[in-house]
């Protein structure tokens, strides 16, 4: 295959709920493309108890990556929201509009125990700026990183498997009403990403997205197609889009020996060279 871009996110390096033990597990996805986008949720570079642990982990994503294509781009997401100055990139001559996602939502994260939280320094932030700032993309993601980066580690930085499980299940699923909140930001993510679009992003074909970790890809009318990547956490694992000058290519992700692969092909899509 000629050049191409490969995108992926939420690969999480330093969480339990990881798949990614070592970032050499990752080799084999990052043969071949020319340049790779990693779109958010890289690692967590949050407030945690272990500042120095996190330090590390920075430092090794930084040199792991460029080392195997050194065109390699960070873009933030809620967890590493002051990793890069990179919040957005516009690919393909404009056709694909690359963003982690978490911006989609007035409380970033709508099925954690800090979304009361979040949204309510939001609204805080925003209230201190002009009316139309929400509206405006640069000052959003300002705010919203700003934000997200005051959010400390929960049960991310617990290393001990039983006291994970257990801070997981507080943070995440308990109480039972949290799977609700996140069935509905499964449901609501394709109309949002699509309200972006329109607002910011108008003759942008393909938006990619991770952030929620439920992979799919959604038509919407007017020919506009939502990607979301996943993540490289269970259950439902992710996807990477490749992108030549012609076409966007969706795979899953596999699993072979250990390492990640790129997996069975998931669908096509024409670009109008650019």
């Amino acid at each position: 295959m000629e050049n191409y871009i490969r995108i992926l996110s939420d690969v999480h390096y330093g969480d339990r709920s990881s798949t990614v033990r070592a970032l050499s597990q990752l080799r084999p996805l990052l043969e071949g493309p020319a340049a790779l986008v990693l779109n958010g949720d890289t690692l967590d570079t949050r407030i945690g108890p272990s500042p120095e642990r996190t330090e590390a982990m920075r430092d090794e994503v930084l040199r792991f990556f460029p080392q195997h294509v050194a065109q390699t781009t960070f873009i933030t997401g809620n967890h590493d929201a002051d990793f890069t100055a990179n919040h957005l990139l516009d690919l393909a001559g404009g056709q694909v509009f690359v963003t982690h996602g978490d911006i989609l939502y007035p409380d970033i994260v709508p099925w954690s125990q800090d979304a009361a939280l979040m949204r309510k320094r939001l609204a805080d932030e925003f209230s201190k700026l002009p009316a139309t700032a929400p509206s405006n993309l640069e000052t959003r993601f300002a705010v919203f990183r700003r934000v997200a980066l005051s959010i400390p580690q929960r049960h991310q930085s617990q290393r001990d498997p039983i006291k994970y499980a257990i801070g997981f299940a507080q943070d995440t699923i308990w109480p039972p009403t949290r799977l609700f909140r996140i069935l509905q930001a499964w449901h609501d993510l394709p109309g949002l990403a699509a309200t972006l679009m329109r607002q910011h992003r108008p003759a942008a074909k393909f938006i990619l997205v991770g952030h929620t970790h439920r992979p799919g890809i959604w038509r919407r009318p007017g020919g506009v197609t939502i990607i979301n990547t996943g993540s490289f956490s269970r259950p439902l694992g992710g996807y990477q889009v490749d992108l030549t000058r012609e076409r966007l290519i969706v795979r899953r992700v596999a699993t072979r020996r250990g390492e990640f692969h790129p997996g069975h092909l998931l669908a096509e899509f024409s670009l109008a060279e650019a």
